[in-house]
């Protein structure tokens, strides 16, 4: 996976190629997709949610230039495969899921790999988590139509929003941060999210379980 899907096609960064390495995927997918689990592409997990391309777990890490000191937030946690990579890449780690039977599998996967930096708390992520801010890097794995206001607001001075943004069936990843007091916009590619839910995202409303439980 790391060889063929992420340096040939451009991830260079050393420590998320290492990350990639040491996060088994397989961890945090249902056991019907196992066989699957190295796939160069997303995979259901329930509750209308995926897995995230390997790729792109990659490019995102990357691009959120992590040395190891951070303290990160991420929206949308989904499995908690990619909380896991950033727990190997950050100081400590925020992640918040809206559908609490995804948040508690997503605890359970990592309580299983021991992986104890990584907190995972169940609300509305388009609003962020101002309570533990201001944040080194935000990155959101969810597709908003805008860049959520509030999510600028928790990050700190240097701070780097990693975010695709767009339709809710086509959207660019984008990266903001603060450039002489000015917001600066990079841009990495197409990428397709499911979209984010809440206030500030496409206002759809998701079910509170995993409806295949």
């Amino acid at each position: 996976m790391v060889v063929e899907q992420l340096e040939r096609r451009g991830i260079a960064n050393p420590r998320v190629l290492d990350a990639m390495r040491a996060v088994e995927r397989d961890r945090f997918i249902p056991a019907e997709f196992v066989e699957h689990a190295y796939d160069d592409a997303p995979l259901p997990i329930g509750s209308q949610q995926t897995i995230s391309q390997p790729y792109m777990v990659a490019l995102m890490c990357e691009v959120a230039e992590l040395t190891g000191v951070e303290t990160v937030l991420e929206i949308g946690t989904g499995s908690g495969y990619a909380a896991a990579v950033l727990a190997r890449l950050a100081r400590i780690v925020y992640t918040v899921e809206c559908v609490e039977g995804l948040a508690e599998r997503a605890r359970a996967a990592l309580d299983r790999l021991e992986i104890h930096n990584v907190t995972v708390l169940t609300r509305d992520g388009s609003a962020g988590l101002p309570e533990h801010g201001p944040y080194d890097a935000i990155l959101v794995a969810a597709a908003a139509p805008d860049i959520p206001r509030p999510l600028l607001e928790q990050l700190g001075p240097e701070g780097r929003l990693v975010i695709p943004v767009g339709e809710d069936e086509l959207q660019t990843l984008v990266r903001i941060r603060r450039v002489e007091g000015r917001w600066r916009e990079e841009y990495f590619g197409e990428c397709r999210f499911v979209p984010m839910t809440g206030k500030h995202g496409f206002g759809i409303v998701k079910p509170d379980r995993d409806e295949t439980d």
